[in-house]
């Protein structure tokens, strides 16, 4: 299965990374909303947490503090998710369309990029 598991904060924690690239706990916990913002120790505590599962990884340090960068990508952390939201409907992604076009989310652009992405796919698969 690609990609660890996340959780909520984990995933904020990454998206912060993903944006801004390298950053220490503090800029880290400063780039939540300050309205419920974690504190410091909650965000470090995770962060050592994602160290230990390899999610991110220490790349230097300066002064008294660490600098964190991501170990996977973006990507691999989405697909993740997707595989594991299917497999709460059985590995039925219908639902999943449905709920997204019966909510507006799933656009007829969103469509036809789905269908450009189906036909590339078929078309590699032929040649194989």
């Amino acid at each position: 299965m690609p990609g660890p598991k996340l959780t909520k904060l984990e995933l904020r924690i990454m998206e912060t990374l993903w944006t801004r690239g390298e950053s220490s706990i503090r800029e880290i916990q400063e780039a939540f909303p300050e309205k419920g913002r974690p504190a410091y120790t909650t965000i470090q505590t995770t962060m050592y947490r994602m160290e230990e599962k390899k999610i991110l990884r220490r790349v230097r340090k300066v002064g008294n503090f660490h600098v964190f960068e991501a170990t996977i990508s973006r990507d691999a952390a989405q697909r993740r998710l997707v595989d594991d939201l299917l497999a709460l409907f059985g590995g039925r992604t219908q639902p999943v369309m449905v709920h997204l076009i019966e909510s507006g989310r799933l656009t007829l652009e969103d469509v036809k990029e789905a269908e450009k992405t189906l036909r590339s796919l078929s078309a590699k698969e032929k040649k194989l």
